[in-house]
């Protein structure tokens, strides 16, 4: 009940707010000749800054950062506009698209992944895609590799014991847990962050990266000398499985029982991708009857992920609230890329990062 009217109070503060990219002394009827921008969410400042200062738009913002915008009334405020900017939480599909209707020609989210899209629908319709990859390479490495430290040495069942009187006598076998040095590291999807993750990884003496995708990656692989791999050896050989693959059809719940039975029963299984890509039933079970040693998991199906899941109760199960890509700096580049594709695509200009549709 404290927790409904919290969110009730958060609603209720949250609002809309309209707001102008003209220059000052613009006329009420010049501000009328201006596209009409809809923001789902109060995005960092300087993504809102480059909309304020650019003399191109009127934008309205939902202006909280604590809820998302309900869906009913995002249905009312994308009616009649020309361009959308979004973040991961909007479901972007046939209903929004025919409720904003034909003026809406560019839309741009405040994401890498692009699985809240529905793609189909906005190439048939003409509309322009941008999001915002590569700035945000580094800090899910850096998270990545927190949550794959905090995971095979058992960082928070440690703090937990601290705290709550369990440590107690200096015991041989406490609190034991898998160390990287002389372990082979397994990326499944081998890109930017993959590759990201490799180079942090390395120093800590890692014998051997290996990794699967598609197609063999020689262009990326060769930076980090990894080897390329068939799905069910990076199962078999990985002592750390690190998942950095999109969610696409062919990737959905690929990381299921399949994959699980393979695996070693001291690996550690790590993912900061999508939380589709996962069978979340099948890692329960691979966790719980120690079929493999732990899970780190930054993303999940549905997020947030309910408080009674049976993924919470596991000690050797570490689930942070998809935060990979939260930092300050990375945060406010990832908006003021978003700003950018969205002005760029008004402007009828190629996009800085743009979806191929």
């Amino acid at each position: 009940m404290w927790c409904s009217r919290v969110a009730l109070r958060h609603l209720q503060r949250a609002t809309a707010k309209t707001l102008t990219g003209a220059p000052a002394g613009f006329t009420q009827r010049e501000m009328s000749t201006l596209p009409r921008v809809y923001v789902t969410r109060q995005i960092p400042p300087e993504g809102l800054r480059i909309l304020r200062e650019s003399g191109q738009l009127q934008f309205e913002l939902w202006d909280s950062d604590d809820i998302p915008v309900p869906r009913k009334e995002l249905l009312q405020k994308v009616k009649g506009v020309d361009a959308l900017l979004c973040v991961l939480t909007e479901k972007i599909d046939a209903e929004l698209l025919d409720a904003a209707g034909p003026n809406l020609k560019v839309l741009s989210t405040m994401s890498v992944g692009f699985d809240h899209l529905s793609l189909e629908e906005l190439k048939k319709r003409g509309i322009r895609v941008g999001y915002t990859p590569d700035v945000l390479t580094d800090a899910v490495a850096e998270l990545t590799v927190a949550l794959l430290l905090a995971t095979s040495r058992r960082l928070i069942e440690a703090t937990h014991e601290a705290k709550t009187g369990g440590w107690g006598t200096w015991r041989t076998l406490w609190l034991c847990g898998h160390e990287l040095a002389n372990s082979t590291v397994g990326i499944l999807g081998l890109g930017r962050i993959g590759v990201a993750i490799a180079e942090r990884l390395a120093p800590f003496k890692v014998k051997k990266f290996i990794y699967t995708d598609v197609a063999p990656r020689p262009d990326l692989a060769s930076g980090i000398s990894a080897e390329y791999v068939s799905f069910d050896d990076l199962a078999k050989q990985s002592d750390f499985l690190l998942v950095c693959c999109a969610l696409t059809p062919e990737t959905h719940m690929i990381c299921n029982k399949n994959l699980f039975s393979k695996m070693k029963k001291t690996s550690i299984f790590i993912n900061t991708s999508r939380g589709g890509v996962v069978n979340q039933e099948d890692l329960y079970e691979a966790l719980s009857t120690d079929q493999i040693a732990g899970a780190g998991l930054d993303v999940t199906i549905p997020e947030p992920l309910p408080t009674d899941h049976p993924l919470f109760a596991l000690k050797n199960c570490v689930i942070l609230p998809h935060i990979a890509s939260a930092s300050y700096t990375t945060r406010n580049a990832m908006s003021s890329l978003a700003a950018n594709n969205l002005l760029l695509g008004l402007r009828g200009e190629p996009m800085i990062k743009e979806l191929k549709l």
